[in-house]
């Protein structure tokens, strides 16, 4: 039996360890707090930027709040508005379309290449793995794009590179060979089919992986413009990344005839065009993240090589 004395020490010893508790939980929340501002700030001064006059943001700098505001970077991009919604219609299209395909194929793939009774896992594995360590370069990748498969200036000049990307592969291959054996047999047993079981049992339980490397596909697919560089050359097909791309040369162009007198250069809003490009090209894509990141840790993890 424990007398008061006792008592009152263990009263005491628990609110100390409540009290301690609460203090590393502030402590935490309090760091993570400070880097998410920290993470927000850069975001928060391009937005600022791209609304700040040209001359103005050359003479004060980069500031939270713009010091003379200013429309001028956004009608410099948007001297052309159709070019631009059909540019965002371009990337959109290529996005979602691009990311629907490349997810089936990846999925069946490495769905075949994790189950252990399939007769050409290794040497496929083997293909998949040495397209990352070598590859042909830019000019056969040219050459195959161009004279055999004669897709220039389409869009699935756009969606072609990215339908199978060999480490999103392994990825899923990985995450689709750590679910349960049994599941899958007592399935077998009831006389499912492959297909059947890969679309009701594999498919669900790997939500987090397919959400995740869905995540980095839209990502590639929305950010890239190179390959409009190499095979687009009709302007109705541009995407939004080539597009912005273009206009920020000839801003460049712009400002270098200015520099010779041709043009005045408070006409030439250069630096603040770049702010305003960067939040155009951005912005979809930070929602985006923001819709698929309760998976992306989590699908990292589980995926993860071992």
């Amino acid at each position: 039996m424990t007398t008061p004395h006792q008592q009152l020490l263990a009263r005491r010893q628990r609110d100390t360890d409540l009290l301690l508790n609460w203090i590393s939980r502030f402590s935490l929340h309090l760091v993570i707090i400070i880097l998410a501002v920290l993470c927000l700030i850069p975001l928060l001064l391009i937005v600022s930027a791209s609304f700040t006059d040209e001359i103005a943001l050359t003479r004060n700098g980069y500031q939270l709040v713009p010091s003379q505001f200013s429309t001028e970077a956004y009608a410099l991009i948007f001297r052309n508005p159709g070019t631009i919604v059909r540019a965002y219609m371009v990337t959109i299209f290529v996005t979602g379309f691009g990311t629907i395909i490349s997810l089936t194929i990846m999925s069946l793939l490495a769905y075949a290449l994790s189950r252990p009774d399939f007769v050409l896992r290794k040497p496929i594995s083997l293909i998949v793995f040495f397209t990352m360590l070598f590859n042909g370069g830019i000019v056969p990748y040219y050459i195959l794009m161009t004279q055999y498969l004669r897709v220039q200036d389409t869009l699935f000049a756009l969606l072609l590179p990215y339908f199978v990307v060999a480490y999103y592969v392994l990825i899923l291959r990985t995450y689709f060979a750590a679910l349960p054996a049994e599941l899958i047999e007592a399935a077998r047993m009831d006389g499912a089919s492959e297909l059947r079981i890969f679309w009701s049992i594999a498919l669900p339980l790997a939500k987090p992986a397919l959400a995740t490397i869905g995540l980095f596909t839209a990502l590639s697919y929305w950010n890239d413009w190179t390959t409009s560089l190499y095979f687009i050359r009709d302007a109705n097909l541009y995407p939004l990344q080539y597009l912005l791309y273009i206009i920020q040369s000839n801003a460049q162009a712009m400002q270098l005839q200015a520099t010779v007198g041709t043009i005045n250069m408070g006409e030439v809003p250069t630096q603040t065009a770049r702010m305003a490009m960067a939040v155009l090209a951005t912005g979809p894509a930070a929602l985006i993240f923001l819709f698929f990141q309760r998976y992306l840790v989590r699908g990292v993890t589980l995926g993860a090589f071992k």
